[in-house]
């Protein structure tokens, strides 16, 4: 990179943490646990609403929560960076929508609003969270639709699906996976 000048290295730090963002995203909402694995530093932390520790234990926690989520989707939007040499500092706001169970079992849809205030770090070139403290800003859970997903969804086909039956993974391939 140092080849690229100053100022294309830095456009180029900025898009490699965008794409860890959206990697987690993706490893979060397919339940791809290779794919959320390269998002963060396994020596990293992680304070994550009902989760505290260490980031390779969120993920161990998440793989477990995730099968009892029906649908879900997790989106980025205002992506602050302040780069700090092999450091950023990073704000990105996320909505997430959620079809799960709720403390009693009955499925409900949950929508969530906030901020990841990630601690990004660059090792041997490749940046990943070392850090993460998530912001809860929104929550509205109601009942889900008494509808089946047949009658709601009709023709919109195909239906989003966990990882490795959603079809990202026959267009991207192993890739897809967090696989290189």
């Amino acid at each position: 990179m140092d080849s690229m000048g100053p100022d294309v290295a830095k456009l180029w730090d900025r898009e490699m943490i965008r794409d860890c963002l959206y990697r987690y995203c993706r490893g979060i909402d397919r339940a791809d646990e290779a794919m959320l694995r390269s998002a963060c530093w396994p020596d990293g932390t992680d304070t994550h609403g009902a989760y505290s520790g260490s980031a390779s234990g969120f993920v161990d926690w998440a793989m477990k929560a995730l099968p009892a989520i029906k649908r879900g989707i997790h989106q980025i939007h205002n992506i602050l960076i302040d780069l700090r040499g092999d450091e950023a500092a990073v704000e990105s706001y996320f909505t997430a929508l959620q079809r799960q169970p709720n403390a009693a079992g009955a499925l409900v849809d949950v929508h969530m609003a906030g901020r990841y205030l990630d601690r990004f770090e660059k090792r041997d070139g490749e940046w990943r969270v070392a850090d993460r403290v998530v912001v809860f800003d929104w929550f509205d859970e109601r009942p889900a639709p008494e509808k089946s997903e047949a009658e709601r969804f009709a023709h919109r086909q195909p239906i989003g699906a966990l990882w490795p039956d959603d079809p990202v993974y026959r267009l991207f391939g192993a890739a897809a996976k967090g696989e290189e």
